[in-house]
């Protein structure tokens, strides 16, 4: 059972007072993107070059589309918004786990994503940073699940323009690793699912593709290979899953060894769950093929990244060093997305891992975003 944060606490106690509510009216409280609190930001917690920054909680959607709470953070350039307002970058986070304890908004980001992040504050961006629904607020995180997190990202947005007048009705999504695939769905859907604001695209690095083909062949034959990283995901995917499909028995699958790391990898944020599977490899944690009809359409629906729906521009990069996501699965995806005539420029970048492509990639991605604000 998790713990419930601060912020959490009040959100539950909120969405208790809706009972006896009409039904419109609780519908019209819990719009996606309405804020349900709001605080100033811990200034340690602040990237370098915030003018001002705040920490929220507000109304999305989960995994079953039911409304939801998620936390976030908004984070202002110094100085005076332009004419118009702070022209929004809504970021979607990479892997930090799915406990409460490690939502960015309270738990802080690493110096990776602090490095990557004042670039883009420094470019006079507003940055509106989702935690996903389920991270330090009430509800499990359905880890993987792009949809849902597509609906965390956008209604971020949506959030930080009732909180923060200054900010602009035109906005981009960026995102690294999980939110590489966040920002895929986000880019698939935003126009159609907030047509009130004026969507001009945005930047995936390190995005996972074509997965739900691989998962359903894993099992108990599958060698044990150094990839840390893999295992971690994929444990916290089948956490993810569990909570939201539990209809699936998800725990059938698992051996002792891999229940006990699922179980864990609801609480422990991503450093403490790497050094709980190091040396263990997907063989170890399954006791049976994942190869079932029903498993595989609940896996599919939340990892198949939209081929159609793309109505503006997006940059697509990945390193080619890249282990935790191998870059031949992103050849297909952009094979895939070029013969559906989506808008992709796309760069592999030699020389790069993982991380690594986030940066390497920034003498291209900015001044791609730059034109795509720009525009009339």
């Amino acid at each position: 059972m998790r713990s419930l944060s601060k912020s959490a606490l009040v959100t539950a106690a909120f969405s208790v007072s809706l009972v006896g509510v009409v039904p419109a009216e609780a519908a019209a409280r819990t719009q996606p993107g309405t804020v349900i609190d709001s605080e100033v930001l811990p200034h340690r917690l602040w990237l370098p070059g915030t003018g001002r920054a705040y920490r929220l909680t507000y109304w999305t959607k989960n995994a079953k589309g039911k409304p939801a709470p998620s936390g976030g953070v908004v984070f202002l350039p110094r100085g005076k918004a332009p004419r118009g307002g702070w022209p929004v970058v809504s970021w979607a986070h990479g892997t930090v786990g799915v406990g409460d304890a490690c939502a960015p908004s309270t738990a802080g980001r690493s110096d990776r994503d602090i490095k990557y992040l004042r670039k883009w504050l420094a470019q006079g961006y507003a940055i509106v940073a989702t935690d996903y629904q389920g991270l330090g607020t009430p509800g499990v995180h359905p880890y993987g699940d792009g949809r849902t997190e597509a609906y965390n990202v956008t209604d971020m947005v949506r959030a930080g323009r009732h909180l923060v007048k200054s900010l602009a009705k035109k906005w981009v999504v960026i995102g690294q690793s999980q939110g590489g695939h966040a920002t895929l769905f986000t880019l698939a859907i935003a126009g159609r699912y907030a047509p009130e604001l004026d969507f001009r695209g945005g930047v995936a690095t390190g995005s996972p593709s074509n997965i739900e083909s691989v998962v359903p062949l894993a099992g108990p034959y599958v060698p044990n290979v150094p990839l840390t990283g893999l295992v971690t995901y994929f444990l916290y995917f089948l956490g993810g899953l569990r909570e939201t499909h539990p209809e699936l028995d998800i725990n059938r699958f698992l051996t002792p060894r891999g229940l006990d790391l699922v179980d864990k990898g609801e609480r422990l944020c991503y450093d403490g769950m790497h050094e709980q599977v190091e040396g263990v490899g997907v063989g170890d944690i399954l006791a049976k093929p994942l190869f079932d009809a029903s498993f595989h359409r609940a896996e599919r629906a939340a990892l198949e990244v939209p081929l159609t729906g793309y109505t503006r521009p997006f940059y697509l990069a990945h390193g080619m060093l890249d282990t935790d996501v191998p870059i031949l699965l992103t050849f297909k995806l952009v094979a895939d997305l070029r013969a559906h005539r989506a808008p992709v420029t796309f760069k592999a970048y030699p020389g790069v891992d993982h991380s690594g492509n986030m940066f390497a990639s920034l003498p291209d991605t900015v001044p791609f975003v730059h034109r795509i604000l720009a525009r009339k």
